[in-house]
């Protein structure tokens, strides 16, 4: 009975948020949005977010990680510029490269899954970077095509694919390298 009762304040003070978390998250979203500010411009532009989730995630866990980045979000969707390009609005965030935004959401689930549950180490932390990239190029582009379906008119899949995912590829996979050697060296010396 008591093993029971000990699971359950467990499980409840892994649900609450602490300081500490509060502190992590603000200083993640302020990150982000620096590494924001740092871009490319083409279609849509290479800018170092992705680092900054993969290695946010990878350092902190899926928690932190995802309240960073909704935090992150919703800064820009009420107008503070932390989005590419020093922007913010919500029409950046409902516009046709939106999408790729809200697809960060899933590369933090994904990366602070396998940092939470494998402790970091690389494969499960490579495996999982990759899988949160490819789902959120796939959930970024369905939004492009939509939305610029909905203000221009059709346009194919092949097209969107050559404008908003095969330039990145490359890019993002050298952000996923930087991002795992600097998750694995930094995360070892932060204990929460």
């Amino acid at each position: 009975m008591s093993e029971n009762v000990s699971e359950t304040i467990q499980k409840k003070s892994k649900l609450k948020i602490t300081t500490a978390d509060i502190v992590v998250v603000a200083l993640s979203a302020a990150v982000l949005a620096v590494c924001s500010w740092i871009y490319i411009p083409m279609t849509v532009e290479i800018t170092l977010q992705t680092f900054a989730v993969f290695t946010i995630a990878g350092i902190f866990g899926a928690k932190r990680a995802t309240l960073a980045v909704l935090v992150y979000i919703l800064l820009g969707a009420i107008g503070v510029p932390v989005l590419a390009g020093m922007q913010g609005g919500i029409d950046k965030i409902i516009g046709a490269t939106g999408g790729y935004i809200l697809g960060f959401i899933f590369i933090a689930l994904f990366v602070g899954f396998a940092s939470d549950r494998f402790e970091r180490r690389t494969m499960p932390l490579l495996i999982a970077m990759l899988l949160g990239l490819v789902v959120c190029y796939a959930f970024g582009t369905v939004w492009y095509m939509f939305v610029y379906a909905q203000s221009t008119g059709p346009v194919g899949l092949g097209t969107v694919m050559g404008w908003c995912v095969i330039p990145f590829i490359i890019p993002d996979c050298v952000k996923i390298a930087c991002a795992l050697m600097v998750s694995k060296r930094v995360g070892k010396y932060v204990k929460f």
